[in-house]
Formats: structure tokens, C-alpha cells, sequence
């Protein structure tokens, strides 16, 4: 494996659709209404992205050194983990991240708002700086949050709140209520592909002491929880498309997959059958951003 594919490997491209299914779902519902500027929906794209790479970096650099990813974890193998970078270099990658994190933030800031609406500009500033510390601190630092179950708020917050409402109002420059339910819904999907790390990890994590929130609920709980999650994006789902937007019925087929997941969840004994079921609600996610988006605008 030569350098460019091990960063590759540390970045978990397998990541990022789930990572931008907020910034298309945003910026679907601003373009159906006639507010849409191409730049600012490509810059919040790569600056989404990059605050994903600098999470994964910053993941495998946290749990590696604190010997959370070892031998006896179910999960793909990290960088770190094999020896493919040393901690030292990876810090390294996750610094220079935080620069193009920072760059591009700040790029997408000054390219929604003008000058004079410093108020906007630095409340968009703090959601910025606030999104790159989460990044890191997820798993780095002795007061880490995702070793004390607070991984779930984060993510919900960022990738579902954050990312459908920030985005639109960068293009829009203002707030919509209805589309907290299809922001509720995005985070839901994205909670629920952490809630399957977590299962799957909850074992090895609970005796390197990361205490996720499977780890407190337990196996049969933490099934439930995913389930209530499935419930939440479904109902929320069903509420937008029936009182604000009929073209949002198009989410619909993206239902078949998941139910047919949580029939699947609801078997599962062994934490490695976990795994493959990530992939199946990340892409279910990225597809019911677009599906829901495309029916937004076409209808």
C-alpha cells in the first residue's frame, strides 16, 4: 500500500455520502424555492467533506493511541491499528486538515454573506470552529465525549440539525420550521449508523473503557433505540411529505431497505453481523437525501 492509498484508507471515503446527505437535502429545498447559488452548494460540500476526513483522522489517531483499536476489534482495521502511519504523522494529517477545514469555512462564510451581516457571520464562524473542535474531540483528549455516550447528540446535532438547516440558510438567509422534520430525520439515519458501530464495538469498547451509549444500554436496549430512530426518520418523514411538500413522497422506496434492515438487526447474535448493516443505512441515508431532494424539487 503506498502513501496516497493509506491516506486514503484513514480518510474512510465510505464515509462521505452519509456525511453530505444534510448539505443535499438543504440545498434541494432552497433551490425548489428559486434560491440556489451553485458556488456556496459546492463549497458546503467540500467543507462537510472535510470536516468528515478531519473526524476519521482525528478517530483513528484518538482510539489508536488510547488503545482502543486493537487486535481484538470486529471492525476494519484503522491506519494507526496496522502501522501504516505512526501517531505522529497522523497528527500531522489532522493539523494540516483543520487548516482546509478552516479554509474552506470560511470560504463558504464570505461567499453566503456580505460584510456588513457581521452577526450572521459570526454566529456561522462559532458553527464552524465548533464543528472542527467536535471533529477532533470525539475520540482525542482525556475528556473525549464519545467515551461518555454523548457521540449520538453530536452527530444528530451536526449532520442532521446543522447540516439541512445551515445549509439552506446559506443559500435562503432564512429559517424554515418545516424542515426541522426532514433535518430530525437525516440525523436520525446518520445516529443510527453510529448506534451500529457502536453495537458492533460495544464489546471491545467497554473494556478500553469508551462508554458509548450501546455500551450503557446494552444489547437488547440498544436494538430498541435503533429502532426508535428508524420510527422518528419515518414518522418525521411521513408528516413533511404530507402537510408541506407531495414531491417528498419520493423517499418512500428508500423504506423497502431499511425495514428489510431492521428485520435483519432484529436476528443479529454476533457483533461482526453488525457491520455489513452500516453500509446499508449510510447508503440508505445519502439516497433518501437525494430521493427526498429530487422530489422537492419536481413536484
Amino acid at each position: 500500500m503506498n502513501k496516497v492509498q493509506i491516506w486514503l484508507a484513514a480518510a474512510r471515503l465510505r464515509t462521505l455520502p452519509l456525511s453530505v446527505a444534510g448539505i443535499i437535502l438543504g440545498n434541494a429545498y432552497a433551490y425548489a424555492q428559486g434560491k440556489f447559488d451553485s458556488l456556496i452548494f459546492i463549497l458546503a460540500l467540500a467543507t462537510t467533506i472535510s470536516f468528515q476526513i478531519l473526524s476519521n483522522f482525528a478517530n483513528d489517531y484518538g482510539d489508536g493511541v488510547k488503545g482502543t483499536d486493537n487486535e481484538d476489534r470486529i471492525g476494519p482495521a484503522r491506519v494507526l491499528q496496522q502501522g501504516l502511519l505512526s501517531p505522529s504523522t497522523l497528527k500531522k494529517g489532522i493539523v494540516v486538515n483543520v487548516v482546509i477545514a478552516a479554509v474552506l469555512t470560511l470560504a463558504l462564510i464570505f461567499s453566503s454573506f456580505s460584510p456588513d451581516q457581521w452577526v450572521l457571520v459570526f454566529v456561522f464562524l462559532l458553527l464552524g470552529i465548533a464543528a472542527i473542535v467536535a471533529a477532533i474531540k470525539y475520540t482525542v483528549g482525556e475528556n473525549a465525549y464519545g467515551y461518555y455516550a454523548l457521540g449520538d447528540l453530536f452527530v444528530f446535532f451536526f449532520f442532521g440539525l446543522v447540516s439541512v438547516l445551515g445549509s439552506y440558510f446559506l443559500q435562503t438567509q432564512r429559517f424554515s420550521p418545516e424542515l426541522l422534520l426532514p433535518a430530525i430525520a437525516v440525523g436520525c439515519l446518520s445516529v443510527a449508523v453510529l448506534n451500529l458501530n457502536n453495537m458492533r464495538d460495544a464489546k471491545t469498547d467497554s473494556i478500553s473503557q469508551k462508554n458509548t451509549l450501546a455500551v450503557y444500554l446494552g444489547f437488547n436496549k440498544a436494538k430498541g433505540y435503533h429502532y426508535s430512530l428508524l420510527i422518528t426518520t419515518l414518522s418525521c418523514s411521513l408528516i413533511f411529505a404530507g402537510i408541506y411538500s407531495t414531491g417528498a413522497w419520493l423517499f418512500l422506496p428508500i423504506m423497502i431497505p431499511l425495514f428489510l434492515h431492521a428485520k435483519r438487526v432484529k436476528h443479529i447474535e454476533k457483533a461482526v453481523d453488525y457491520d455489513p448493516e452500516l453500509k446499508v443505512v449510510a447508503l440508505s441515508t445519502f439516497a433518501f437525501a437525494v430521493l427526498t431532494g429530487l422530489g422537492i424539487i419536481l413536484f
